[in-house]
């Protein structure tokens, strides 16, 4: 007896019988569980056995079966605990059991056509009694009352597209009749797809802030750095200047510092506003993305439904592009500022020097107070060779590519992506990073002679092809009587010079100085460029009818 002991338990309470007692059935219960149980259905007046759903009208009178008492009082409570282990009782966040009296045992399934949630024990009659074997059990259901029409107590079974909500089969015949109605399946297969439609929206919007964000720390970054060249080069402008004028520059040096500092803090500070905006917004979104997955794998139609409109009603965006590209201008302007006010500083400082140089000796950073000589320790004359590969069709080279001429007659070059196609130049091989000095000598009609980036176009009749018509490039264009600068399609226009037809060229890479002179016995400056140079230079020459050019050999210093 004692090896079966659930059999002397109640299937409601499921502890053992307590003043047991029979129905006509032959099912039995504790008394006090069989009347709790029957007086939930007092206004119906139809009263049943709990499990095989057998109804009793009127209600039965119970008497205590005392054979079945005396039996169950034979059971020792360690066979009671046996066989209801603590494990079956619903904790927090189980469903419970919505038969169980006292503690409530955790529910396997739920029915949608009882409407209720049964545990192990009481799903019995589900599997055993023909009539409620035709009942719909489904894993055990939370929130099942939500998924009940709060009117006719009957399962919300069609959704209403006219008025978006779940209804049972009743409202279609009454308030919702005429409306479009679906089977609560159909339309969460709908929405289905448009969930998957929303989980795109959602990826591609948090990739685009992600893609932001980068662009926008690229830009503080580039920000950075400009402020640290900046800085930099402005020392060592300062450092090379002469003692007499140091504490003046130092003075300067710290004033200028403060200026970018602001600039690159200003700069800075907005665009981490908006950056912690980026990131806000990210992890919102990456919140929104995991909520649509759980709404997307759940099994339960209803709270589908229920969810889908709120989640995928997406957050307004924040004011992007618009935004970002403010604050990339923001940035932007500061960097321009902080070239802008090195340019300034820098000019200032050079122009009281030569104001008060006249008097001192030479120093190499005021190259145009020194004499020729000093400038020949910087000469590249060694490294100096036309890259052939870059020459126009119409130049000839000579004497290890340092000379080039204009010929009437097309050369024989092979196609090279590196070659001028259109105009009449070509390139050194070798880039300039370091402090560099050297001389050309020309004859004829009109010669270029300039500096230009890796990058400059090579095909075509544009001005990115062209020296000294693009931000690529820097050119001294001479003439038998005049000669001009040109930067970014810019010209200083008529430079008076002394009849010469040899140029020298000394750039400080570091120091952004590009300076050129007319030599002639004595050095002129003729124009001279301040600026920060982001890659190394080459040498260029642009020749044009019945011109030539050679580069010439300077001594070397010891």
């Amino acid at each position: 007896m004692a090896e079966n002991p659930e059999l002397f338990c109640c299937s409601i309470c499921l502890g053992f019988l307590k003043d047991p007692v029979t129905t006509a059935c032959g099912h039995s219960y504790c008394m006090g569980c069989i009347n709790d149980y029957w007086d939930q259905d007092y206004l119906k007046k139809v009263y049943n056995c709990p499990q095989c759903r057998q109804t009793f009208t009127p209600r039965p009178i119970l008497k205590k079966n005392t054979l079945l008492a005396e039996l169950v009082g034979n059971l020792s409570g360690a066979d009671f605990q046996e066989s209801s282990p603590s494990h079956c009782y619903a904790e927090p966040g189980d469903v419970e059991c919505d038969v169980c009296i006292g503690r409530k045992h955790k529910a396997s399934k739920s029915c949608l056509v009882c409407l209720a949630s049964y545990c192990e024990t009481h799903l019995q009659p589900h599997y055993q009694v023909t009539p409620l074997k035709k009942h719909r059990l489904v894993k055990a259901l939370t929130r099942l009352q939500e998924k009940i029409c709060s009117r006719h107590d009957k399962l919300l079974e069609v959704y209403c597209r006219t008025d978006r909500q779940c209804i049972c089969y009743q409202c279609v015949m009454g308030e919702h009749k005429g409306h479009d109605t679906v089977s609560v399946a159909e339309e969460r297969t709908k929405k289905q797809k448009l969930l998957g439609k929303s989980q795109d929206e959602v990826q591609q919007r948090a990739q685009r802030g992600k893609k932001e964000e980068q662009e926008l720390r690229q830009a503080v970054d580039a920000l950075k750095d400009c402020s640290w060249v900046t800085v930099e080069n402005f020392e060592r402008t300062c450092t090379v200047q002469t003692l007499v004028f140091i504490r003046s520059i130092q003075r300067k040096r710290d004033e200028l510092k403060e200026q970018i500092r602001a600039c690159e803090k200003a700069g800075a500070s907005r665009a981490e506003g908006l950056l912690k905006q980026l990131e806000k917004e990210d992890a919102g979104l990456k919140r929104r993305h995991a909520e649509l997955e759980q709404l997307s794998n759940t099994e339960d139609h209803i709270h589908f439904l229920q969810n889908f409109d709120p989640l995928c009603d997406l957050p307004g965006t924040m004011a992007f592009p618009s935004s970002f590209e403010a604050v990339k201008k923001f940035v932007s302007e500061q960097k321009k500022r902080m070239e802008d006010i090195y340019k300034d500083n820098t000019t200032k400082i050079l122009d009281s020097l030569e104001k008060n140089l006249l008097t001192m000796p030479p120093s190499p950073s005021k190259p145009e107070y020194i004499t020729r000589s000093h400038f020949w320790i910087y000469s590249c004359y060694s490294t100096m060779e036309v890259n052939p590969y870059t020459a126009c069709g119409t130049l000839t080279l000579s004497n290890g590519n340092k000379e080039i001429g204009w010929s009437e007659n097309q050369q024989a070059y092979s196609d090279h992506p590196d070659r001028f196609s259109y105009y009449n130049q070509a390139l050194c091989k070798v880039g300039l990073s370091e402090t560099s000095y050297w001389e050309v000598e020309w004859s004829g009609g009109i010669v270029d002679v300039a500096v230009s980036y890796h990058g400059i176009g090579r095909k075509g009749w544009g001005n990115d092809c062209c020296f000294g018509h693009n931000e690529q490039s820097w050119s001294l264009v001479c003439a038998p009587s005049s000669c001009s600068f040109w930067h970014n399609n810019n010209s200083k226009t008529k430079i008076p010079i002394p009849r010469s037809s040899r140029v020298g060229v000394y750039l400080d890479h570091r120091a952004g100085i590009l300076s050129f002179y007319s030599i002639s016995g004595t050095m002129t400056l003729l124009h001279r460029v301040q600026t920060i140079f982001t890659e190394p230079l080459y040498p260029g020459f642009g020749l044009e009818l019945g011109s030539s050019l050679k580069i010439c050999h300077l001594p070397v210093m010891q």
